[in-house]
């Protein structure tokens, strides 16, 4: 099937993950997905949520959004959806399967997520760019005698697939997706477990062979962030 952007059906786009972004947070990076751009910050908090205090442990979290002409249409300033919060979610729960919170002490880090530009694919791009900017915040914790060492088992990142005019496809751009038979988002560490699975079938129902062959493809393009994510970080894990 001839893709709008001339890839392969098995080819995720174009990546660029650009450190030091932001001046003022202790991480940040600017990741580029093809067209879609997103903009992810760590911030450390010398605090915790109640439900943490005299612990002894931390927390990440996250918030997601997107600038109101990030998209085709202008989406109107301080009106948060449930994807919105589903995406935050998504993106806190990811970061934390990985993170040992013991190990950041009673510190929150709040990892935010902008999309300055969306073309499909902007929750998995901020996983992916979210992983990068927590590490060199954790780095520079490390650095201030803040913590003994980064706190990270893993990797983390993660990508669409989806089935297309009953063809599998890597990496949906929005046009693929709004008009997907299938959408699903895979999130991955790096020894090649599943952290989160989403699938829909917006038109009709795919078998769970078809599911284990995009899973498959998806492992594929997922090893190929870990890679861009490994030249920045090097060898972080515990």
């Amino acid at each position: 099937m001839a893709r709008i952007d001339g890839r392969g059906n098995d080819k995720i786009r174009k990546v660029t993950i650009t450190r030091n972004y932001i001046k003022y947070p202790e991480g940040s990076c600017l990741i580029e997905l093809g067209n879609t751009k997103v903009i992810c910050t760590a911030s450390v908090e010398e605090t915790v949520p109640p439900f943490l205090r005299n612990s002894g442990t931390g927390w990440v979290t996250a918030e997601y959004g997107m600038l109101p002409r990030s998209c085709g249409s202008r989406i109107p300033r301080g009106k948060d959806s449930g994807r919105t919060y589903e995406i935050q979610r998504l993106i806190g729960r990811s970061l934390r399967s990985v993170t040992d919170m013991k190990q950041i002490g009673e510190r929150t880090i709040w990892m935010d997520c902008d999309v300055i530009q969306g073309d499909g694919g902007t929750r998995t791009a901020a996983i992916t760019g979210s992983f990068v900017a927590l590490v060199d915040a954790l780095q520079k914790l490390k650095k201030e005698g803040k913590i003994n060492k980064v706190p990270v088992a893993d990797y983390v990142a993660a990508t669409s697939v989806g089935i297309l005019n009953d063809t599998l496809i890597l990496d949906l751009c929005y046009e693929e997706d709004s008009k997907a038979e299938v959408d699903m988002n895979v999130i991955m560490t790096g020894a090649g477990e599943f952290i989160e699975i989403q699938g829909t079938a917006e038109r009709k129902p795919f078998s769970k062979d078809k599911m284990d062959t995009m899973l498959d493809l998806a492992k594929k393009g997922i090893a190929e962030l870990f890679a861009t994510q490994r030249k920045l970080v090097g060898d972080i894990l515990l």
